[in-house]
């Protein structure tokens, strides 16, 4: 099993991860393996499907129960993605043709006025650099390749798509003070109208 700290107990920096307002994600080799399962249906209709982590979500839902807004943002269309962002109440969810991430980072920071050091990356590959070099908190998946955990202020130690996110979402509220409060507000919930077990 592997633990939810980085080795040697690193962590996010308590006064960078208060400032985050705004979570950027990368979804195939994120939130996916960056595997892509390809077919077609009876009718010879294309199928695609994707593996995502069930962890992941529960920790996407602790950071938007935290006030912390989430965006998927990925280079590719898949129609895969857009059902996990509504599954997860996901409502930015940008799908870029190309990979040109930039531009989709800095609309969603001018919408919602935010500063870059306000907004976290969650990344793996190459396309994500341009976006990673702006963030206040750029954050490298543990199996990125090696420019994207060059260009990390911190990296998880598990692997995207194997509880990476729910890795990061924890760490990050860790360093804000605020996960035992949101997990004890998650479990209150599901208690029963009155608390009781």
């Amino acid at each position: 099993m592997i633990p939810d700290a980085t080795p040697g107990g690193a962590r996010i920096p308590a006064h960078i991860a208060r400032k985050i307002r705004l979570v950027v994600l990368d979804v195939d080799g994120v939130l996916t393996d960056a595997g892509v399962y390809l077919g077609q249906d009876g009718s010879g209709m294309a199928v695609e499907l994707k593996r995502f982590d069930i962890q992941d979500g529960l920790g996407l839902r602790l950071l938007q129960d935290a006030g912390i807004q989430v965006a998927l943002v990925s280079g590719r269309v898949s129609g895969a993605t857009e059902v996990r962002a509504r599954e997860l109440g996901i409502e930015a969810c940008h799908q870029v043709s190309g990979a040109h991430k930039l531009p989709v980072v800095r609309a969603l920071c001018e919408e919602r006025g935010l500063e870059w050091d306000e907004v976290a990356m969650v990344a793996d590959d190459l396309p994500d650099l341009p976006v990673m070099e702006r963030v206040g908190l750029p954050v490298a998946v543990g199996n990125a390749v090696r420019e994207v955990r060059g260009a990390a202020l911190w990296t998880t130690r598990r692997s995207g798509g194997h509880g990476a996110v729910r890795e990061f979402c924890r760490v990050l509220l860790e360093a804000r003070g605020e996960w035992q409060a949101r997990v004890e507000a998650y479990v209150d919930a599901r208690r029963g109208e009155h608390g009781s077990p």
